[in-house]
């Protein structure tokens, strides 16, 4: 077994059985996430899905000094196990320290692939170091979950060699060749020399614009976030874009993933379209546009099949600023016709890998909540939001004497700043597992003291819309003890499916929240 501090040993032996959007703890922040299928180094002929990102744990700006890996059995993707710290920029190759102040670098989106050398399964790491000298690092380990160490080290020993910038995506074909995509709104891409995994390949030279960039004419728009993969013959770029000001109807953002696609590797390429939109796009009871995510943020993400099943991988925003950002991941449907690639665009959602609809019999913690409106829009400073209304607060291991495990009784994340006029959702609860009428909606929630009403509604926030009302709470202004406070529900006979839940609050108090929520279930 790989040798790993104390301190998350405890979380491996924790039955971590997490599905839902986020998929992974409330507590943890893996941001920019590549997920490949790799096997099992532990259990030959086993496969496990290993996410790769960058670790917001820094809490004042992005990312962290440090590169972790969670994975999941591809056969129950409920499971998702810690494997430590992968990766550290700290040590110069003579083992001195690389920083008078003794902490590591700061290490942005990674990539990994999978080689094999002399019949030996190997991985290198792109760990997206920024720091001076270090840029183009290249690290190598013989398993998917590492330890990686630096195998790019100039003479010097504490700065590194190759043609690696921002973002990373490297990409092995089916032939064994090699490439490699970066750039900050310039998108670069090469063919790469196999023997050093980081230079560019003798007689190749390396491509610049291989899409049109976010200040550029076209529809490309490359912000950021190089993503590669190969599908039915096609390489499916993945990227950050940044959208056109009034396109979908919103002001210009970079927080969607999109697509393009080529019969090369190198292009040129064809625009495909948009994968995610991290705004929750949604409609409001009067036909307008409207922002059920964070309005603004970044995103970062990829593609990848697992049992036969396409899902993108990507992640949001959380708390008051841009360094609490969290994985997420939703179906996609992948069809090449025509030469043409055809990926649906994903919806925002809570259901993760329960595709199926969330158990409303199971306690959900209230962070999972996809849909966040407010009495007026949430506006930003950056790197601040600024809420009215409703929003899931960040949290991490430590604060409050928080554990780091999946426990419901610590309350990671919860839903807060929950203000007149402001609603909460969750997409999407499988109905189907009621058996009867009339249940209890319990929510385990600390009220503020604040008289008011959460009336708990399905399938939309307006009764104009369609939503129907099936549970309302009365809270007094001497409500404010922790606990679970039960709504009578009442179900109708043809609620089947896959439904929305929503929590609408209202109070005669303008700009005061009623409670803090922390879990609920139907029972």
């Amino acid at each position: 077994m790989k040798k790993i501090s104390s301190f998350f040993i405890s979380i491996l032996t924790v039955t971590c059985v997490s599905a839902q959007n986020p998929y992974l703890p409330l507590w943890e922040h893996i941001p920019d996430g590549e997920a490949y299928v790799f096997e099992d180094p532990d259990k030959p002929g086993k496969q496990r899905v290993y996410i790769y990102g960058s670790h917001d744990n820094l809490r004042t700006e992005y990312c962290g000094r440090d590169q972790v890996v969670w994975s999941a059995p591809v056969e129950d993707l409920r499971n998702w196990r810690y494997d430590g710290i992968i990766f550290k920029s700290q040590y110069a190759q003579d083992s001195t320290l690389l920083n008078g102040h003794g902490k590591a670098d700061v290490l942005y989106a990674p990539d990994v692939v999978e080689m094999t050398e002399n019949g030996r399964k190997v991985y290198y790491l792109c760990p997206n170091n920024q720091e001076e000298g270090r840029r183009t690092m290249v690290a190598r380990s013989y398993r998917p979950d590492g330890p990686f160490e630096v195998c790019n080290w100039n003479k010097d020993g504490r700065t590194t060699f190759g043609v690696w910038g921002f973002d990373p995506a490297i990409f092995k074909d089916d032939d064994g060749r090699i490439y490699g995509y970066w750039g900050f709104e310039k998108s670069y891409a090469a063919e790469l020399d196999p023997t050093t995994m980081c230079t560019v390949k003798p007689g190749k030279q390396i491509v610049e614009d291989m899409i049109s960039n976010c200040k550029q004419p076209g529809k490309f728009r490359f912000f950021e976030a190089s993503s590669m993969r190969k599908i039915q013959g096609k390489y499916v770029f993945i990227y950050s874009r940044i959208t056109e000001d009034g396109e979908f109807g919103l002001p210009s953002t970079n927080y969607t993933l999109a697509y393009a696609y080529s019969d090369n590797p190198l292009g040129p390429f064809t625009y495909g379209g948009t994968i995610i939109d991290g705004r929750g796009r949604d409609v409001d009871e009067n036909g307008n546009v409207i922002v059920t995510g964070y309005r603004n943020g970044n995103t970062h993400g990829t593609l990848t099949e697992i049992n036969g099943r396409w899902y993108v991988f990507y992640h949001r925003q959380s708390g008051t600023n841009e360094f609490a950002r969290q994985p997420m991941v939703a179906p996609v449907d992948v069809k090449v016709e025509n030469g043409k690639v055809l990926i649906s665009q994903a919806e925002f959602t809570s259901e993760g890998f329960m595709t199926e609809g969330l158990n409303p019999l199971e306690r959900q913690p209230a962070g999972i909540a996809c849909y966040l409106t407010h009495p007026t829009p949430m506006t930003q400073e950056y790197p601040g939001y600024v809420f009215n209304g409703s929003y899931v607060a960040a949290t991490y291991i430590g604060d409050n004497d928080m554990d780091g495990s999946y426990s419901l009784n610590t309350h990671h994340a919860p839903l807060v700043n929950n203000t007149d006029g402001s609603v909460a959702g969750y997409k999407y609860f499988n109905f189907d597992k009621f058996s009867n009428q009339n249940y209890v909606l319990s929510l385990n929630m600390k009220p503020k003291g604040i008289s008011g009403t959460i009336t708990v509604m399905i399938d939309s926030p307006w009764e104009s819309k369609g939503g129907k009302v099936i549970g309302t709470l009365q809270l007094s202004d001497s409500d404010i003890t922790e606990r679970d406070y039960d709504i009578p529900v009442k179900l109708s006979r043809d609620i089947k499916g896959k439904h929305a839940l929503y929590f609408r609050f209202s109070s005669e108090k303008a700009a005061q929240s009623l409670c803090d929520i922390y879990s609920f279930v139907f029972k």
